[in-house]
């Protein structure tokens, strides 16, 4: 029996019984629509309370993932004000349900921009936040002006966010499909992220329909995309963290094959 904790994204309406019922240790859920500036809170049966409490009896770890929609490195009032506002929001939803860690996506700056602007407006950010749960910063796949797609990048944010007040809640998720589309060498990427935060907290484990240094973000299921086996189930382990699987559709297959190949 493998020792890794693994799971998958699930509807947080009815959480634990899909967790449940593809054999997943851990869950990760939005709290609300991913692409709207509101947390509605998890549309679970009884509220927030009674899915932490079923979770807890479960043997579930819940983590939330952030909405797409925020960019707090952004240099645009218009998205980095409201941008604090939502995460903090969604820190709050996370709080109330017992979560792990929320994930929340690296962001961008534009052409125009300077990178390091956008390294500060993270700072800046986890300064504001008034919160006990981890923030996950994860890599992306694509964009020229991502602040955490290349390892570079990710350097230099780490850097700013460990001057904020709270830096000790910033925690990092290593994406596969993202860094393998970002044109990371999977063989190292787990030891190079780690050399740089001295941490993973959380792994999403994808295999991905494009080519190394596409720079697309599109998901597919194990053994149905274009990244070796041998490099996906390598850095998995060597990242030695809970992982949460998220291709569309029926992810029992996918956990089970992870636990295979993890031993």
């Amino acid at each position: 029996m493998s020792s890794f904790r693994i799971g998958a994204h699930v509807d947080a309406s009815d959480a634990v019984a899909q967790a449940k019922a593809i054999g997943a240790d851990v869950a990760q859920v939005f709290v609300g629509d991913p692409q709207a500036w509101t947390v509605a809170g998890p549309d679970y049966p009884g509220g927030p309370e009674a899915l932490r409490a079923d979770a807890e009896a479960a043997g579930l770890d819940l983590y939330v993932h952030a909405p797409y929609v925020i960019n707090v490195a952004s240099t645009n009032n218009r998205i980095r004000i409201p941008s604090r506002k939502l995460l903090q929001q969604t820190m709050d939803a996370a709080a109330a349900i017992g979560a792990k860690g929320v994930v929340v996506h690296g962001g961008h700056v534009t052409g125009k921009d300077d990178p390091a602007v956008g390294f500060d407006n993270w700072r800046k950010a986890i300064d504001a936040l008034e919160t006990d749960v981890p923030v996950l910063i994860e890599n992306t796949a694509g964009g020229d002006f991502s602040m955490a797609r290349r390892l570079e990048r990710i350097e230099q944010l780490w850097a700013a966010v460990q001057r904020a007040n709270g830096a000790e809640n910033v925690g990092f998720t290593l994406d596969t499909c993202h860094a393998w589309a970002g044109g990371m060498d999977l063989t190292t990427a787990a030891d190079q992220v780690r050399a740089i935060t001295g941490r993973i907290d959380l792994v999403h484990a994808n295999d991905s329909r494009d080519e190394a240094g596409s720079g697309a973000d599109r998901h597919a299921h194990f053994g149905e995309g274009s990244i070796p086996e041998d490099l996906l189930v390598g850095v998995v382990a060597a990242a030695g963290a809970p992982v949460v699987c998220e291709t569309h559709g029926d992810m029992g297959p996918d956990i089970a094959w992870l636990r295979e190949r993890l031993g």
